[in-house]
């Protein structure tokens, strides 16, 4: 047996005055309790928004400062390494640093 817990409802019903009458004239509709019921109950089971709690991944920001280096040497030294070792800018500017910026050095490590 399907119990029902229905009751009628007006939503915005246009309502008459009288001493002694009260009208409601409004479109009438079923209003299921029971299910407003399991409704309300099944949101309590729902899994709470956790998107809050989780902290937001900061960006990944990685820095060189190779380019700051850059500005203690003249850039036909780093070209002349690159050309001597055959090897890319970023790897001569590393090695440059890594000799103090002697050219003659650099290339020395880059041959090995």
């Amino acid at each position: 047996m399907d119990e029902r817990l229905e009751i009628f409802v007006i939503s915005k019903p246009d309502v008459f005055k009288s001493p002694n009458l009260d009208i409601s004239i409004g479109e009438a509709e079923i209003d299921d309790l029971r299910s407003q019921l399991e409704t309300q109950a099944a949101e309590q089971f729902k899994a709470p928004n956790l998107s809050n709690l989780i902290p937001k991944a900061e960006p990944l920001v990685i820095v060189q400062d190779d380019k700051d280096d850059e500005s203690s040497v003249e850039s036909k030294d780093i070209e002349l390494v690159m050309t001597q070792a055959g090897v890319t800018r970023p790897k001569t500017i590393k090695v440059l640093k890594a000799a103090d910026w002697d050219n003659i050095s650099a290339v020395m490590e880059l041959a090995n």
